[in-house]
């Protein structure tokens, strides 16, 4: 993005042909400044996230003035808007600022910041759209008009060249030369058609090794895709040894195996109750795509008769129900290093008493899941 930038600021400079080629230039300007931007905030985030530290100062002030909550609003307020219509919209909101009439004036700033990068996208996309129209008609024009045209262009180019050619010879310092120079002009010139006829200018033939064999390349076709007709044979017949099997299928079956048929006051665990955990950032991220576990989780919850609810309740008007237990099933099917298993911790869930977390780590590449469980044994 960096290299970019630098050659954007570069075409700045030199390609100032039409005001339409300066507007352009700095349109892509902006969005690169933007999007260059957006990428460094990235890498600050993820290394504030591995080291657990905080954002940046110069970071935090930079979104004072657009909470997360109002981004879609501001979205939906610039999108599918003209270059004009964003014109009149950035007017009248710096009018606005200007006379005071504005009432969260960070905010309104960060609109215009953004506007910014929407009025520069929306200035490219129509300097393509009108580009392309161009192209189009072009493209319509029938062959013969075309030819003409370009017969025309030719036979003015060879007047401007003529033109020059004359402007040069009569503003030349010296315009006439010795008849003993002209002679030997002559005589090279005739020297230079006798090469060119023979041709001795062409580029020398340069032999390469006599032992080396051409390959003659419809037969290098045939070959390859004789070879690429046994692989696919190949991976046919593997298919039909092995038949395939839905992953998500086989995970079910296997916790359903292990943790037996649902029982009374057994339901689903974990569809709705995982917790998201901070952004996590490892340092196997450029070599895995990380991924969540598939789990299949169930808590058990049943009555307790301690002497209270023995005294207050009975069978047919029962106490309410308590959480006994969970199972937890989580699959890690295409861990890196095998040997190492699996482990979970017990950490405290804020300030709650009755409430706390289990998280389960496995390493690469799978992320951490945690789950909110009641605090007893």
């Amino acid at each position: 993005m960096e290299q970019l930038q630098e050659d954007i600021k570069l075409h700045i400079d030199l390609d100032r042909e039409t005001p339409r080629h300066i507007q352009y230039w700095e349109a892509l300007l902006v969005v690169c400044n933007w999007e260059l931007a957006e990428a460094r905030k990235r890498k600050a985030m993820d290394k504030a996230g591995v080291r657990g530290e905080e954002l940046p100062p110069e970071l935090l002030a930079e979104e004072r003035g657009l909470h997360s909550s109002i981004e879609t609003d501001v979205k939906s307020l610039l999108q599918g808007k003209g270059y004009g219509e964003l014109e009149a919209l950035q007017s009248q909101i710096e009018s606005q600022m200007r006379s005071d009439t504005a009432k969260v004036v960070e905010y309104w700033e960060a609109v215009l910041k953004r506007l910014q990068i929407y009025k520069a996208k929306v200035c490219l996309r129509e300097i393509h759209a009108k580009m392309l129209c161009k192209h189009l008609e072009h493209l319509e024009k029938p062959l013969e008009s075309r030819g003409v045209e370009v017969e025309e262009t030719l036979r003015t180019n060879e007047e401007d060249m003529d033109h020059e050619q004359n402007d040069a010879l009569s503003m030349s310092p010296e315009p006439f030369l010795n008849e003993e120079a002209k002679e030997k002009e002559e005589e090279v010139e005739e020297e230079e058609d006798d090469d060119e006829e023979t041709g001795s200018c062409s580029p020398v033939l340069m032999h390469g090794d006599d032992k080396e064999e051409a390959v003659d390349p419809e037969e290098d076709r045939a070959i390859l895709g004789r070879k690429r007709m046994a692989v696919l044979e190949e991976r046919r017949a593997q298919d039909k040894i092995l038949p395939p099997t839905p992953v998500e299928d086989n995970f079910e079956k296997k916790a359903f195996k292990t943790m037996g048929a649902m029982e009374e006051g057994d339901a689903v665990f974990g569809s709705k109750d995982e917790i998201n955990l901070d952004s996590q950032v490892y340092w196997w991220h450029d070599k895995y795509r990380p991924r969540k576990p598939k789990y299949f989780n169930r808590v058990h919850t049943g009555y307790e008769w301690n002497k209270y609810n023995q005294t207050h309740y009975d069978h047919d008007n029962p106490p309410p129900k308590i959480v006994q237990g969970y199972k937890f099933n989580i699959f890690y099917p295409d861990l890196v290093d095998k040997a190492r298993a699996p482990t979970y911790v017990i950490e405290k869930d804020g300030d709650s008493a009755d409430t706390c977390i289990i998280k389960f780590h496995a390493g690469p590449p799978y992320e951490d899941i945690a789950f909110r469980i009641v605090n007893r044994e």
